[in-house]
């Protein structure tokens, strides 16, 4: 019978990694590409959409303090990955890292929730970048008609006339373009991101730097959302209520911790580069603490800035916050600076195409890795002729990525991202220690503090953190997560064990004085 816990021999990982030839992936991308696609995957729905709605739904002004929350699980995940990104500098993140620590079964749970993160982060972006997009519009006067720029399962009253979507055809439009960017080539696609990168966080740093001198000290008080606090009414409508645990007091700063966290996914993307990086070992924890510690900050001081301008419960309000806060924010409030509103939604439409984009590549790369071990479709794995990427994948993402952001609502989307992130993240975590105890003497380019075997501090504390936030993330999208995890679950048992090249012995297992030699010799 297949032993479905089997691992992948380190030694195996490594040869894959080192490899070159006609089906590896190129070695373009430097410290400070890998900080940008950071930067670039992180900076964008989650500042400027999730900042709102976490204030509007649990954490009020102390979106700040669910922001340092969130950063702190980061932070302890974040070292977890960039010891393992140094020490397996192969495509595949956390589903690689997984294989070789936890076995084939838990690896594949991994590679199925990364679909959450990374597929679904994509689409969920696109349709924030879609919502952008109408308000840039309609500073010209136009917009794109309401049932073409949202999902079926979304409706509104307009002036008094009633619409419901059919299709969000912008969302669909930036996913097609952005995928075959990507079939075009790593290092195109590295250099759009960072020319981007620039221009956004230029705006992020323009708006913390005016919108300072219009904070309301009476705004950020009180800081957290009372327990008694009153219903939002919109439209005769009761629209937001914050009776439950985690939407008020400290529980709702681990319920906006859970919201916010969606801004800090990208720093783990980073990981999937791994193969494409010129020098892993060093420039893969650059890449992946670099990112986070810059976000990190940006993210409190515009949390502060933007809960100062305008009081957390007008965000609640779809008449008023609505799709497009941060520019509301904007108009509303900091009069004489409406030319800064219009140049933050062409900045956001910029910053969110650089999040697709990261996003749709570490899909690629994830599915890559499963392909080559078996687990996925053999096309997954074939790459281009003539770019050398994998354009077979980036063809499937982009029908699978471009259904989900036509037909879907970004709410549902940004959550179960949330969830698949989180989940990631507890495992790398639990991966690490692991490793320390299985392989102490493997070498470690980077190693993460207080890891040791005996005192597994940051990853103990990276999984409890991530656990506790996948815990305070509403019922419905926990039910909907296990409902994806089973359908895994079922397409394991059904392809993906089958089709394994461990289980089928394809994969050549080394001996213990084999696998020792191979690793000295790297």
């Amino acid at each position: 019978m297949a032993n479905i816990f089997a691992k992948k021999p380190l030694a195996v990982l490594l040869g894959e990694a080192n490899a070159s030839g006609e089906g590896a992936l190129k070695r373009t991308l430097g410290a400070a590409s890998l900080v940008a696609l950071g930067v670039g995957a992180i900076i964008g729905a989650g500042l400027f959409v999730r900042t709102a709605a976490a204030a509007a739904q649990a954490s009020g002004p102390g979106v700040t303090l669910a922001f340092i929350v969130a950063a702190i699980g980061c932070a302890f995940a974040g070292l977890c990955y960039a010891e393992f990104a140094a020490m397996i500098p192969i495509a595949g993140s956390a589903y690689t890292y997984a294989y070789t620590t936890m076995g084939e079964f838990v690896a594949w749970v991994i590679g199925w929730a990364l679909i959450m993160e990374y597929a679904l982060g994509a689409a969920t972006v696109s349709i924030a970048w879609s919502e952008y997009l109408n308000k840039l519009l309609a500073v010209f006067g136009t917009s794109i008609p309401y049932e073409w720029s949202h999902s079926p399962l979304e409706s509104a009253v307009i002036n008094g006339v009633s619409h419901t979507g059919l299709l969000n055809l912008p969302a669909l439009f930036i996913i097609v373009a952005l995928s075959l960017l990507l079939i075009k080539g790593t290092q195109e696609s590295a250099t759009f991101n960072s020319i981007i990168v620039v221009v956004k966080v230029a705006i992020v740093l323009v708006f913390i730097a005016v919108g300072w001198q219009f904070i309301n000290p009476a705004n950020h008080t009180p800081y957290l959302i009372p327990e008694n606090a009153e219903p939002v009414v919109s439209g005769g409508k009761i629209v937001r209520e914050y009776t439950e645990w985690n939407k008020h007091g400290w529980g709702g700063i681990l319920g906006g911790a859970a919201i916010v966290f969606f801004a800090f996914i990208g720093f783990d993307a980073v990981s999937t580069a791994a193969q494409e990086a010129k020098n892993p070992k060093r420039d893969m924890p650059i890449g992946i603490l670099g990112s986070l510690a810059v976000c990190t900050v940006l993210y409190i001081l515009f949390g502060h800035v933007l809960t100062g301008v305008a009081n957390w419960r007008e965000f609640a309000d779809p008449a008023k916050g609505g799709e497009a806060s941060v520019a509301y924010a904007i108009k509303e409030h900091m009069p004489g600076y409406e030319w800064l509103s219009t140049a933050v939604v062409v900045a956001i439409l910029a910053g969110f195409s650089s999040v697709i984009l990261v996003m749709l590549m570490g899909q690629s790369r994830v599915f890559f890795s499963m392909a080559k071990d078996g687990l996925m479709p053999k096309a997954f794995s074939e790459l281009h002729p003539k770019f050398h990427t994998p354009y077979k994948s980036n063809l499937v993402l982009l029908v699978f990525v471009g259904a989900f952001a036509a037909f879907v609502p970004g709410s549902l989307a940004g959550d179960l991202t949330s969830f698949g992130t989180l989940l990631a993240f507890v495992l790398v975590s639990i991966g690490v220690w692991i490793m320390r105890r299985t392989d102490p003497e493997q070498p470690r380019p980077f190693r993460s503090p207080l890891s040791s075997a005996s005192f597994p501090l940051v990853p103990i504390l990276g999984a409890l953190i991530c656990l506790a936030m996948i815990l305070a993330l509403d019922a419905m999208t926990l039910k909907l997560a296990l409902g994806w995890m089973l359908i895994g679950f079922i397409v394991y048992f059904v392809y993906g064990r089958h089709n394994s090249k461990l289980q089928q012995g394809i994969v050549v297992v080394p001996t213990e004085l084999e696998e020792q030699a191979f690793i000295e010799q790297k």
